[in-house]
């Protein structure tokens, strides 16, 4: 596989980008940043120097992925999506020092124009809606919208809304793999996981 780097794109000296990689049209990747395997930038994306993104991300354009933000495996981030690392932000104060950690976790998606506040941790194949603003954590598999977000739902491994539970058992199956998760005190897990 080919890692592909577009001739507008800045790639800055020690940025290391996974094989089978795509950094389109003027993207910019600091030094510092780590990018895992077969991952798109899309256009104008900006990674910074203490970032990482796993293996199978995709991130459309216009995202700025800011420091100290990490991707687990298979992230999606919507186009225009926003990042933030410093909760208080002053133009006339320096806060370097006190950048919040953000985590988003495997095959989760954030949609676009969404907000994501530092701090905060995305669990796995959580799904942020478009234009939703996550200003706290967020479960596993959840459905979060609006502005702040709430959670209105539960969301398959593969992307579909999960239907009510069957006979009230607590357990949802999903419409399109057929695949089963079970609610227990709060926290959705794939059957035999």
């Amino acid at each position: 596989m080919t890692t592909v780097i577009h001739e507008t794109a800045i790639v800055d000296n020690g940025a290391r980008i996974g094989e089978g990689s795509r950094v389109w049209h003027w993207a910019h990747i600091c030094a510092g940043a780590e990018i895992g395997k077969g991952v798109s930038l899309g256009q104008n994306v900006f990674v910074g120097n203490k970032v990482v993104i796993g293996d199978k991300c995709k991130i459309q354009n216009n995202v700025s992925v800011y420091d100290n933000v990490t991707l687990e495996e298979g992230v999606f981030c919507g186009p225009s999506m926003v990042f933030t690392n410093v909760y208080n932000p002053r133009s006339l104060i320096d806060r370097k020092n006190e950048y919040r950690n953000t985590l988003v976790k495997k095959g989760s998606t954030l949609g676009a124009n969404c907000t994501i506040v530092c701090g905060t941790t995305i669990g796995e194949y959580a799904f942020v809606g478009a234009g939703a603003l996550i200003n706290k954590d967020v479960k596993s598999y959840a459905l979060m919208v609006g502005v702040p977000a709430r959670q209105i739902g539960w969301m398959s491994e593969y992307g579909e809304q999960i239907p009510l539970p069957i006979h009230g058992d607590g357990k949802y199956k999903c419409p399109h793999t057929g695949l089963v998760y079970e609610l227990v005190d709060g926290v959705l897990k794939k059957q035999g996981k």
